[in-house]
């Protein structure tokens, strides 16, 4: 079965993540398949995409994050197929396989640019088009022979060249959930479901409890680092407009003075054409 590797990695009295029980029809490529991106806070951080396809999400973890910039190839180890309504969770794994906090980074639609998805499966080379809040544009994803072994291989997530691509980093510009507005880790750690706390409250001694210090730890971190990153942004724009300010009312000082002395010397030469006459 699809999702039995899913279900055997999980304790789902113990997780609030969807045991796949919900069946999700079969859709064709043209009524719009649904992606997500899910950036995941555990041992290390990392993002997993999701493409639907045959009523499930097949997944890949990116550990630097996906990439719009063409020159870059970022390494895509395949992992289980995911149930489709995985797709938007958003939360707390309080232990157990993959424990962390998982945000909604993107989601949107896919759409498959190789004629035949199977085979191109198979042979390694899916081409397809996003459209997320983040991600958008022509990709591929191809196969690798380094990393990965078996039946869940490497692969290689890349951007083509198009109007969606460039060098921005879109990890950094855009690090936000887009199910929570505005929410980070921080945000999600802690407005994340009562019963979640209440009966599957994150160990506190042991690994799992050791394990979740740090990643609390790196959560206040990147929280702390992308503020004081806005704060700077912030006070660069003022400064900005201070200047722009400060220009325009140097400019205007002197458009008076030109202004006030060519008054003085029109003035000038009409009292002295008067007095001739």
């Amino acid at each position: 079965m699809p999702l039995d590797e899913y279900r055997r990695k999980r304790d789902f009295s113990k997780t609030p993540e969807p045991d796949g029980s919900k069946t999700s029809r079969k859709r064709k490529a043209a009524e719009g398949l649904f992606f997500s991106v899910q950036k995941h806070l555990a041992s290390h951080l990392h993002y997993d995409l999701r493409l639907e396809w045959n009523g499930v999400l097949l997944s890949w973890a990116i550990p630097k994050g996906p990439s719009i910039n063409p020159a870059d190839k970022r390494l895509a180890m395949q992992t289980e197929d995911h149930p489709y309504d995985y797709g938007t969770f958003e939360g707390v794994i309080p232990e157990g396989y993959g424990a962390g906090i998982v945000m909604l980074w993107d989601r949107g639609t896919w759409v498959p640019e190789s004629p035949d998805v199977d085979a191109a499966l198979r042979k390694g080379d899916l081409k397809f088009r996003l459209e997320g809040y983040k991600l958008k544009g022509s990709w591929a994803l191809v196969r690798t022979r380094g990393y990965g072994s078996g039946s869940k291989p490497s692969w290689l997530l890349i951007k083509h060249r198009d109007d969606w691509g460039g060098e921005v980093n879109i990890t950094e510009f855009a690090p936000l959930s887009v199910k929570t507005p505005d929410a980070d880790f921080v945000d999600i750690l802690a407005a994340d479901r009562p019963d979640v706390w209440t009966s599957n409250a994150p160990a506190k001694t042991g690994d799992t409890g050791a394990l979740f210090k740090r990643i609390i730890a790196q959560a206040l971190k990147m929280k702390e680092e992308r503020e004081a990153a806005s704060g700077r942004r912030e006070a660069e724009g003022q400064r900005a407009t201070s200047a722009e300010s400060r220009s325009a009312k140097t400019e205007g000082r002197e458009a008076r003075a030109k202004g006030s002395a060519k008054s003085r010397r029109s003035a000038k030469r009409e009292g002295g054409g008067a007095t001739k006459a």
